[in-house]
């Protein structure tokens, strides 16, 4: 695809604040029409910024951002043509519902008939037609989100772009509204930008997740290969739960590697992103991935280790051991299986094979 097949398109863009320090590092990101984009890492990793650059309430300090094929760094917000959703629902608290929602095709000069007839299906869509009377304060937080989010949509737009916009709400409402926006967004085909710290909130509506971290992208990919090819360190810890384990990287054979743990255990492991025989790596081995007991023709690799707890989750024994160094090692024993021949200070064998454990480069 050349550059101007995607919708959204962040070229060599650099951003500082105090013109020394550079919170946005020469981002290179393209995003495909229709398609639901996470900007997702931890406090301080550049993703904010750079949403609020392609929102055009910060100003980009290098580079160029092209919406729709014309560059828009000097196009000021309210021209860019853009539905915004705010953690914190940005609605007037003097103005009904529907009058928040026409506020945004008066601007535009729609006439009043069509104005009402956008904000009733705008706020059908979100399940709130019988509120347009009432005013934000006499709404819950969930309320107010949806009505935040139908008045980031009642004008058509072809791009809308949502920064935290669940991280006021409770875990149980947080979850249904991720689905709510996800399906939404499906049916109108309207492209997303989303912005969040919250892996599984990611994981569950995105179709392609850029991780930021020190203001870089390390990985844009599907939540699947993400979560199953992460290609450093940082994403392995930082995507779903991680058991890491510090090696030196041996003789490597068609990217499987020999791997000598701490302890001087040998192990084989897929080798992805390392400096190759002699430097030092982190395999990176999922809970799951491991099984306990392991016949010998179940896993490429077996090492004893030592169980330190045992948490009850209902489908599955958290179990938490000592392997090669590590005491935080995690195992996810099925509920199927029988847990209760296991028991806290036994010594057992863990195993997994060399496919499901990548020796990464330490960050």
């Amino acid at each position: 695809m050349s550059n101007d097949d995607f919708h959204v398109s962040f070229n060599n863009v650099q951003k500082s604040y105090d013109g020394v320090e550079l919170v946005v590092k020469d981002l290179n990101l393209d995003i495909e029409k229709g398609k639901f984009v996470t900007l997702l890492g931890p406090s301080g990793s550049g993703k904010t910024t750079s949403l609020m650059m392609l929102a055009g309430f910060e100003s980009v300090t290098q580079g160029e951002i092209v919406f729709n094929g014309r560059p828009i760094n000097r196009i000021p917000p309210h021209k860019r043509g853009i539905g915004i959703v705010f953690q914190n629902y940005a609605l007037f608290p003097h103005m009904t519902v529907g009058e928040n929602l026409a506020f945004p095709l008066e601007v535009r000069s729609m006439s009043k008939a069509d104005t009402y007839q956008k904000v009733k299906d705008a706020l059908e869509m979100v399940q709130m037609a019988d509120f347009m009377d009432r005013y934000p304060g006499q709404l819950s937080g969930g309320q107010k989100q949806r009505v935040a989010l139908s008045r980031a949509l009642v004008f058509n737009p072809e791009l809308v772009l949502m920064d935290e916009p669940l991280g006021a709400l409770d875990k149980q409402l947080r979850e249904q509204m991720q689905y709510e926006i996800k399906h939404i967004q499906e049916r109108l085909g309207v492209t997303v930008v989303y912005v969040t710290h919250d892996q599984s909130e990611a994981l569950t509506m995105s179709d392609d997740i850029a991780v930021f971290h020190n203001g870089v992208i390390q990985q844009l990919a599907s939540p699947a290969d993400l979560y199953e090819r992460p290609q450093n360190s940082f994403i392995a810890q930082f995507i779903g739960e991680n058991n890491q384990l510090g090696g030196t990287i041996g003789e490597v054979e068609n990217d499987i590697a020999e791997v000598t743990l701490e302890d001087g255990s040998k192990i084989s492991a897929l080798e992805v992103n390392t400096e190759g025989a002699g430097s030092k790596a982190l395999l990176s081995i999922r809970p799951e991935r491991v099984v306990i007991n392991p016949d010998k023709n179940q896993v490429s690799n077996s090492i004893e280790g030592q169980v330190r707890e045992l948490i009850y989750l209902g489908d599955h024994v958290r179990c938490r051991m000592s392997v090669a160094g590590n005491d935080e090692f995690i195992v996810k024993v099925p509920n199927a299986s029988d847990h209760q021949q296991l028991a806290v200070d036994e010594k057992l064998h863990v195993g997994w094979m060399a496919q499901d454990c990548r020796a990464l480069n330490p960050l």
